[in-house]
């Protein structure tokens, strides 16, 4: 009778151990999932550009954590030829709120086939990706299959060419700002002028003379002025909901 009633005992032990266990189960099912939702249900935001854009990418998504759901193309999006080429599939499925985008420094850039600057780079014996006038026409092409999602838009200004660039002229990344802060302003779109904030930085931000990136310090205050701008642009009801 005595080892009847331990092994009831034992029993009723593991089914309860069984029970807890399950609903911890559940409810850490149920916490993830709302966990999921909250994400879901966060503002979506791309972000289109070169590897400046990669540079700064991702100290805005640490900054915007909490805000919103911060993705940027799975590729150098290059020039604007390459833009035309594969904005469709960049865009996808996703219905953005916001998206930050800026083509430019490819544009600009003088490659020959025989240069072994990396990139192929050279301004003096190269040809030019995209002439001015015909940047004009393609990042008007974009910004207007741009505008068919809906989304708010915001531009980034080209970042500054540095004396010394192997494969661009200094002074030609205000000619292409020029022409696309001109298209910019006849759609009503928000202008992210980090031409303006990357011109006043020091020499130990910049990745070293004559190369166009930023060392990680110089992204990270790209970034800052990134998130103030899509942070200013999210849409109001989904802020308030978060």
């Amino acid at each position: 009778m005595t080892r009847l009633n331990q092994s009831f005992n034992l029993l009723t032990t593991f089914l309860m151990m069984l029970c807890v266990t399950s609903t911890g189960t559940a409810q850490d099912q149920d916490s993830s999932k709302q966990s999921t939702n909250k994400a879901s249900d966060l503002p979506h935001v791309l972000i289109i550009g070169d590897s400046i854009s990669i540079g700064y990418t991702k100290p805005t998504v640490e900054r915007l954590k909490d805000v919103a759901h911060v993705e940027r193309v799975k590729a150098n999006c290059g020039d604007t030829k390459r833009g035309l080429q594969n904005l469709e599939r960049w865009l996808g499925k996703t219905d953005w709120d916001v998206i930050h985008f800026n083509w430019g420094l490819h544009d600009l850039c003088y490659r020959h086939p025989d240069s072994k600057t990396q990139g192929h780079r050279d301004k003096v014996n190269g040809t030019i990706s995209v002439p001015l006038d015909q940047y004009e026409k393609n990042l008007e092409a974009l910004v207007k299959q741009l505008e068919k999602t809906g989304a708010t838009l915001i531009w980034a200004t080209t970042t500054p060419v540095p004396e010394g660039e192997a494969g661009r002229i200094v002074g030609d990344d205000l000619k292409y700002n020029q022409v696309a802060k001109k298209i910019m302003k006849k759609h009503g779109i928000k202008i992210n002028d980090l031409h303006k904030l990357a011109t006043d930085f020091d020499a130990p931000l910049w990745a070293g003379p004559g190369n166009v990136h930023f060392k990680p310090a110089g992204s990270d205050k790209l970034a800052q002025q990134v998130t103030e701008e899509i942070k200013a642009a999210l849409p109001k009801k989904k802020l308030a909901q978060d």
